[in-house]
């Protein structure tokens, strides 16, 4: 009898006691990667990177300028010190042009020459490229931290694992404590955490920030980079056929296999890779860069520096393994030509609007006003009549000091014939302070009946007024003046 192809098999159902259920679990555990140390000309410039960037991060708490801390955010007084800067929560649009700029410059550099930024300037590969060198220098390389590990737990795996742990709390709680030394100044943190009186917020700060290095550096790795950071999942919308990338040259290394460095890979029928996986053993994504271009590649370039070792060991050219484009292992390119294709229009059109918003940025910070003002009016007092029928309105102005000397500035109102400024009209600001003014603002009557009934614009001019050292500049403000009927 011919079965029907549309018909569902009927299976027999198991006897009593049996069962025919299979458990299949969709997780696997993640498989710790044991990274191999490499040197050469790109691992140089990755550990040049992480001593420049920690060096920056440590070493600005403690920089003093102008007789206090060069770059500190003060979020109580609502002052941001960064060198001779001094901003206020107003200036908050540097910070939007700041992140702008990061976004900017991470596409242009990620359409140039792919994960630059992840390969050797994220926090996440510099804190884990420090805590992986802790980790050798106590437990051994890549075979011994395997033994290790899987060996029972003796004396020697007890200190040595201690002492890494040690290591690593140390360096989590200074790169916390560091971190919160730039919202408190960092020699009263120190002092504070001496005599055990730190605040509630910074002590929560350091822990916080010192647990989140501890984690990431220390366990999560590679897996922040595979799984939560999302540069990983846009940067192919990034990449083109012309980025630089790193690659693995399979129609020079294929048929890969091993063999003696006196046999000659074309009469063996072998290709230049030799199959002895150093390029997996140092990767700290633990890909097979042979495989193809990955996501999970950070661009760390270590696969590059350990092949070009191999080749030299072998006698073989090198860059096997290097940095190159699509387009270029396609067709066979030299470098040169290869180069030539950066000036694409997505990398133009990425330098120019980098190029653009990076001099208006610096030319705002350069121009900017060395004081600011707000005008409010009093709304507990919007008019009144004084004396010799004169009508009166009442404005608070917020003059705020950028500059880290006293000022001393003068105020004026222009925009309704005969008006002046009948409260005192000079006023001193101490270095990066603010300070509310109250000004009574006079209309004479003539005036004031010609506009009963009328709200009118008027203009404030606040001058700081010269001091042998400073010119005298000035900012407007715009207002209303009210006149009732």
């Amino acid at each position: 009898m011919k079965r029907n192809p549309h018909t569902i098999p009927i299976q027999p159902v198991p006897a009593h006691g049996e069962t025919s259920e299979q458990v299949v679990s969709l997780y696997a555990k993640q498989k710790k990667i044991y990274a191999r140390s490499v040197s050469g000309w790109f691992a140089g410039w990755r550990w040049a990177l992480v001593w420049f960037t920690q060096l920056i991060f440590y070493g600005l708490p403690w920089l003093e300028w102008n007789g206090r801390q060069a770059v500190l955010f003060d979020l109580l007084s609502r002052r941001f010190y960064i060198f001779n800067l001094v901003l206020y929560p107003q200036d908050f649009i540097y910070l939007t042009a700041l992140l702008v700029i990061s976004a900017l410059g991470l596409f242009f550099f990620t359409a140039v020459a792919g994960r630059l930024w992840c390969g050797y300037a994220c926090p996440q590969t510099v804190y884990t490229e420090i805590f992986m060198w802790v980790e050798r220098r106590i437990e051994g390389d890549r075979i011994a931290r395997m033994r290790l590990d899987e060996g029972p737990w003796t004396f020697e795996k007890i200190w040595r694992k201690t002492a890494k742990q040690a290591a690593w709390i140390a360096i989590a709680l200074w790169t916390g404590f560091t971190f919160v030394g730039y919202f408190t100044p960092v020699r009263e943190l120190i002092a504070a955490a001496a005599s055990f009186a730190l605040g509630p917020w910074e002590t929560f700060w350091v822990f916080f920030y010192g647990f989140a290095t501890y984690g990431n550096a220390g366990y999560m790795r590679e897996q922040v980079c595979k799984y939560m950071c999302p540069y990983a999942r846009f940067q192919s919308a990034m990449f083109d056929k012309d980025t630089m990338i790193i690659t693995y040259d399979t129609q020079r290394g294929e048929p890969r296999g091993s063999r003696s460095r006196k046999i000659d890979p074309k009469a063996a029928g072998l290709g230049d890779c030799i199959d002895c996986t150093l390029c997996v053993q140092v990767c700290p994504t633990g890909i097979d860069i042979r495989d193809g271009l990955q996501y999970e590649c950070i661009g760390c370039a270590a696969c590059i520096d350990v092949c070009n070792g191999v080749m030299d060991k072998m006698g073989y050219e090198r860059g096997l393994i290097r940095y190159s484009t699509e387009n270029g292992m396609e067709h066979g390119w030299t470098r040169a030509q290869m180069f030539r294709r950066v000036l694409r229009p997505r990398v133009l059109i990425y330098g120019a609007i980098l190029l653009g918003i990076s001099l208006a940025f610096v030319a705002s910070i350069a121009l900017r006003s060395p004081f600011k003002v707000d005008v409010i009016r009093d709304r507990g007092a919007l008019a009144r009549i004084v004396e010799d029928g004169r009508v009166e309105n009442v404005y608070r102005l917020q003059i705020m000091n950028s500059t880290e000397r006293e000022q001393r500035y003068r105020i004026s109102v222009e925009g309704i014939a005969g008006i002046s400024v009948a409260s005192h009209s000079q006023v001193d600001i101490a270095p990066a302070e603010s300070r509310w003014v109250a000004v009574r603002v006079q209309v004479p009557p003539e005036s004031a009946a010609e506009l009963a009934g009328r709200s009118s614009p008027i203009q404030f001019a606040i001058e700081r007024l010269p001091d042998g050292e400073e010119a005298a500049r000035t900012v407007h403000e715009k207002s209303t003046f009210l006149v009732p009927r």
